[in-house]
Order: structure tokens, then C-alpha cells, then sequence
């Protein structure tokens, strides 16, 4: 026959030991439990399992039983109290947790267990301390630092964009210029400049400038102030129509 006394009172002895002054015997009136026998209180905070040293953590609870009759072969009456910043809410979650933890070691002696358990839950949910609070803050704000892009101005970027620039200017230039012109010999091709003079931007028809002798390079055209302007007019006219 089991004796469940004995039992009993050699857990609590194991408790006292291992616990010292986390572990306390309270009033059966303290405890909330409906029971008329011995009832203790093991006081949890939540803890650093890398570091080994309890946090500093405004997290508190006392995990209050009392042995029924035939303990350890039915439940021990559990009760849970928050000593600080510990919801209702989340009370209720850890009580039902270590009820179900109880019904599962029936035939054993228990609290040991069942504090262990509810030390691990308190050590997840607050177990950060203000060290590993400031660094996850500074590592969001490193986050939220917007980095710049792109290639930093300097002499050299500017004379490169400038040369790029140019050329796409150029380009767009040459647009302008009929295909037969481009294609032409090089020593036939007109300049840009020629082009636009020779009156075919216009379109009037005006005769084709050529190169001449060895002598004649470098000249410019001789055109009547009235033409020129009529010229640039309709050049600019053709230019935007182009665009």
C-alpha cells in the first residue's frame, strides 16, 4: 500500500533544499485553494539560460499547491498569482498549461516539474533584459536608416557625364541631317552647319555647299542677311517640328 504521506513530506523536504528562499509554507486563507491542508508558495522570476543569472524584470509569479489525499497518483491542487506585471489573462494561459502538465505525470512526485515548466514560460515571455531590449532597438534603427545611392560627384563623374552629354547632343543634331549626308564620302559630307546654310532645312532648294580647292577651305558661304534669317526661322520651325 502507498504511502502518500511519506511521499509528500519528502518533496517538500527536496523542495526546501533545492529552492531555500523562493520555497515558503503560507496560510491555507492565502493560498486561494479550497483546502484545509498545508499549503506552499514557490516564488518564480524569469531567467537568462545563457547567461545563468536571473533577469532584472518587473515579471513576478508564485506558484502556490497544496498535496490532495492520494497525491502523487491524482493532481495536487494548483493555484498561480501574479507578484508583478503579470496579466490575468496570461495567468489563466500558464494555469491551464501546468494542470495539463500535472494530469500528464500522475504517479510521480510533481512540482519540481511543474516549476521548472513554469519558470521556462516566464523567462519566454519576459525574459529580456534592458541589455537585449537596447541592442533589438538599436538593430530597428539601423533599419530605418536610408543609405544613399548612386555615384558621389566629383571632377572626373561630371567630365564623364558632360563628355556623354555632348555625344547625346550631337546625336540628336545629327538627326536632323538627311541620311544622304551622313553617307556620303567624307570629303563630300556637309557639316551640320552647312547643312542648315545650304537652305535644305528649309527646303527652298538652295544650292549644295562643296568643297573647293586647297585654297578655298575654310571659307563660309556668303548668304544675304534676309535669306540667313528666313533660313534660322525655318530651321528652328523644322527643328521643333521634328521634336
Amino acid at each position: 500500500m502507498t504511502d502518500y504521506t511519506q511521499e509528500q513530506e519528502m518533496e517538500i523536504e527536496a523542495l526546501e533544499a533545492i529552492l531555500m528562499d523562493e520555497f515558503k509554507e503560507i496560510h491555507s486563507g492565502e493560498s486561494g485553494l479550497n483546502t484545509s491542508k498545508k499549503c506552499f508558495q514557490i516564488k518564480i522570476s524569469a531567467q537568462d539560460d545563457k547567461a545563468d543569472e536571473l533577469i532584472t524584470s518587473p515579471a513576478q509569479l508564485a506558484l502556490i499547491f497544496s498535496h490532495t489525499e492520494k497525491y502523487p497518483n491524482e493532481p495536487p491542487l494548483l493555484n498561480l498569482k501574479s507578484l508583478q506585471g503579470i496579466r490575468t489573462e496570461d495567468i489563466r494561459i500558464l494555469k491551464e498549461k501546468l494542470q495539463q502538465e500535472a494530469s500528464e505525470n500522475l504517479g510521480m512526485a510533481m512540482i519540481y516539474t511543474l516549476f521548472t515548466s513554469a519558470k521556462e514560460w516566464l523567462s519566454d515571455q519576459f525574459g529580456q533584459d534592458d541589455d537585449t531590449v537596447n541592442a533589438e532597438a538599436e538593430e530597428a534603427a539601423k533599419d530605418d536608416i536610408v543609405v544613399p545611392h548612386g555615384e558621389p560627384v566629383t571632377v572626373d563623374t561630371f567630365l564623364a557625364w558632360r563628355e556623354r552629354f555632348e555625344a547625346e547632343l550631337a546625336l540628336e543634331r545629327a538627326k536632323l541631317m538627311p541620311e544622304s549626308a551622313l553617307a556620303a564620302p567624307k570629303e563630300k559630307k556637309l557639316t551640320g552647319r552647312q547643312w542648315f546654310e545650304s537652305g535644305r532645312a528649309s527646303g527652298k532648294g538652295a544650292a549644295p555647299v562643296t568643297n573647293g580647292s586647297d585654297d578655298d577651305d575654310g571659307d563660309d558661304i556668303d548668304f544675304d542677311n534676309d535669306d540667313l534669317d528666313d533660313d534660322e526661322e525655318d530651321m528652328l520651325e523644322h527643328y521643333l517640328a521634328e521634336k
